[in-house]
């Protein structure tokens, strides 16, 4: 989204229209008839402002709309061979359009935009005409999706980008003040710039006087710019000293060269070495020195800057002192009203994400506390909403202090109560906060997310319409279903089992995923009954065929359920020889395929778990792992002895443990088969294993096989 004094917000106009109107002075516009208009110098920003509402008629006045005839006469109008005539209709519609979306829409649907497009089109047009209909052009684009589809669809691009090659400055201004609003807007053309005169387009626009163009050309950059080949290509090419130099300029070039900046160095080490050499270090102090800006966005961006150097090279910006500015000036940030506010949480988040250093620095700075405040602070847009929500999810995800400062301020009703919010973004925001808080044990124990109320809300969302927070909801239900029979049998009370096994059907990959994912921590140390519910529930013929997912993660999580289903007492692990041993015979294939370790692991415990039963068992088990009819069968198990992975290596080794017990009545048979595959030498050379727990397993398996003798 471009960005700047005049960029930025648009789409909002209207909630913030008396908050712009204190800050004219500002942009200078020329207000004719009681109407303001953009002014055509090269400093003037890019800005809608509506026009005045004609006062009512009478006390249920409304809004008027264009009736049928009067748009068909408006639509006669545009098309008319009178420059005059036509002029008049153009502004209009511009001047109709302003700041008013039902507008824009209505003459969208109309077919105005083909209209007012043909004009720029025309060679013949007067440059008067071209400079308001490339305003309306710019005005239908303005913050509505739909309007950059029309004036695209229209063939407007190309025609706005010719203009910036006129003699007249009015008609460049009113061009580049289209485009940047087109670039405000996901649906806007993305450049190629490995051709290398789109290089030179962007290097001309970055090198212009004029602000417009300056701000545009950076407007690329930010909208076009997503992968590391883009990012060394533009670095090459001189674009970021072009855009260093605007961080001298006006407001609007400084607030689009830090972003476009951004979008360069992110993620990209190499890029932010070449960044922080720049003029011997001296373009990044410029952008620290930006974040004591006067202007909140201006401070924000940098802030961003610096984030995406921090973030992604370990030598710059590491320090103690810039880290903790950086969360002092963000939190100051998220006190702003509009839109700098909005975003400010969000630039938190990627600030603090994963690292718990930053948690703690920012714990240390009462940032739960601020988060919590905001939160208190009724009614907030929804934008507002998600972005405190996941920033109290980062703050959340790793440190106990955090979670039990956010409990004591007895907010997590509020973040319940998201769960039913309207806007989808909220309910997932709101739901990656509970993941958070619900990864304490002591929050859980204490029944904080045992209402009725949020049990209820939960089960709800995992037949919501976005996938998203479906996934995001039954990451909550997995943290709380994990080793508490009260959860569980809530749970069960409010009908989330047959919720989620009807997720671990869905043709989505992470549905299937995390509802198996749920559905193996509920099993975790559940007890008779739990189990017996969720295994009629699922069915072993589910089980088999989940094991067989086309996603090895899935495979992987379904094996983890079954060695759940199957740990414990000797009816636990009876689970796995349902309907004809299908769930082993599921197991036993992928293992043999698989080149994944960690399904290996989960597979090797849940014959770990069946190996601990009666001798049925046992037998079972070295049936499926060395069936004598079939030398190589066991080849797999071979290699997972030998694997690089101490875990896999771990695991098999216990599997031989419980196969071997002494007081097993065929424990000695078992040992005779294991010696004469070479099973019992590999286990010899494993006891100096490297690793601790391997070495300690082979030494127990070793001490076990002794005393049957050693032939």
């Amino acid at each position: 989204m471009l960005v700047g004094r005049g960029g930025h917000g648009l789409q909002r106009f209207e909630s913030l229209l008396e908050t712009k109107r204190r800050r004219l002075s500002f942009w200078r516009p020329l207000i004719q008839n009681g109407v303001v208009l953009a002014t055509t110098s090269n400093s003037s920003p890019v800005h809608e402002l509506p026009p005045p509402i004609p006062p009512p008629t009478s006390a249920t006045a409304s809004m008027p709309t264009a009736s049928a005839s009067s748009s068909d006469h408006i639509l006669d109008r545009l098309a008319s061979s009178d420059g005059e005539v036509k002029l008049k209709a153009v502004r209009e519609v511009k001047n109709q359009i302003i700041g008013n979306r039902t507008k824009k829409l209505s003459y969208i649907k109309l077919g105005a935009v083909p209209a007012v497009t043909a004009a720029i089109a025309d060679a013949d047009s007067d440059d008067s005409l071209i400079v308001q209909s490339a305003a309306a052009i710019g005005s239908f684009a303005c913050g509505v999706d739909a309007g950059v589809r029309a004036v695209l669809d229209a063939g407007a691009f190309p025609h706005l980008i010719r203009l910036l090659s006129a003699s007249d400055v009015k008609v460049v201004d009113a061009a580049a003040r289209s485009l940047r609003m087109i670039y405000q807007s996901k649906l806007a053309p993305k450049y190629d710039f490995f051709k290398e005169e789109n290089i030179d387009f962007l290097r001309s626009l970055l090198k212009s006087e004029n602000e417009n163009l300056t701000v545009l050309g950076a407007g690329i950059v930010i909208h076009s710019c997503e992968t590391s080949d883009e990012q060394n290509k533009l670095c090459c090419a001189g674009i970021l000293e072009k855009l260093i130099s605007l961080l001298d300029g006006s407001l609007s070039q400084r607030d689009a060269s830090l972003e476009s900046l951004a979008a360069i160095i992110k993620n990209d080490p190499e890029v932010i070495s070449k960044f922080v050499d720049l003029h011997s270090g001296r373009a990044l102090s410029s952008v620290i020195e930006l974040t004591k800006d006067r202007f909140p966005r201006t401070r924000l961006l940098a802030c961003l800057c610096l984030i995406c150097v921090k973030n992604s090279s370990s030598c710059y910006l590491q320090d103690i002192g810039t880290k903790t500015k950086l969360v002092y000036i963000l939190l100051e940030l998220l006190d702003d009203s509009g839109q700098v506010g909005d975003e400010a949480s969000f630039a938190f988040s990627s600030l603090i994400a994963d690292k718990e250093d930053m948690h703690k620095l920012a714990f240390e700075a009462n940032a739960i506390d601020k988060f919590c405040s905001t939160l208190q602070k009724h009614p907030l847009p929804p934008k507002r909403l998600e972005g405190v929500f996941l920033a109290l999810g980062n703050l959340c995800s790793k440190l106990e202090c955090c979670r039990s400062s956010f409990i004591s301020l007895q907010v997590l009703d509020l973040v319940v109560d998201a769960l039913t919010h309207d806007d989808t973004i909220v309910r997932a925001a709101a739901c990656v906060c509970l993941r958070s808080v619900s990864r304490s044990i002591k929050t859980l124990s204490a029944g904080h997310f045992l209402t009725e109320k949020a049990a209820i809300s939960l089960f709800q969302l995992l037949s919501d319409h976005s996938t998203n927070v479906q996934v995001a909801a039954l990451g909550v239900i997995s943290n709380i279903a994990i080793g508490f029979s009260l959860h569980k049998s809530v749970f069960m009370q409010y009908g989330g089992i047959k919720e989620l096994v009807q997720l671990t059907k869905s043709m989505d990959s992470s549905l299937r995923l995390n509802a198996i994912w749920a559905l193996r921590n509920m099993v975790f140390h559940a007890d008779k009954i739990c189990k017996e519910v969720i295994f009629v529930e699922l069915t072993a013929s589910a089980i088999a065929s989940l094991i067989c997912d086309p996603e090895p993660s899935v495979q992987e999580q379904t094996m983890g359920l079954v060695r759940n289903f199957v740990h414990g007492c000797i009816y636990s692990v009876e689970y796995a020889f349902a309907e004809d041993g299908i769930i082993l015979d599921a197991i036993l294939r992928q293992l043999q395929k698989s080149s994944k370790v960690e399904i290996g692991i989960q597979g090797m415990y849940v014959f770990v778990n069946i190996a601990s039963g009666n001798e049925f068992h046992k037998e079972s088990v070295m049936q499926l792992l060395f069936p004598q009819a079939e030398n190589e069968s066991h080849s797999f198990f071979n290699q997972f002895l030998q694997s690089n992975n101490w875990h896999l290596r771990s695991a098999s080794i216990w599997v031989i443990v419980n196969l071997t017990l002494p007081e097993s009545p065929n424990a000695f048979g078992r040992i005779m088969i294991l010696r004469r595959l070479g099973i019992v030498s590999q286990i010899q050379r494993m006891a100096n294993d490297f690793h601790m727990d391997v070495k300690l397993r082979a030494r127990h398996a070793l001490g076990q096989i002794i005393t049957f003798g050693d032939s």
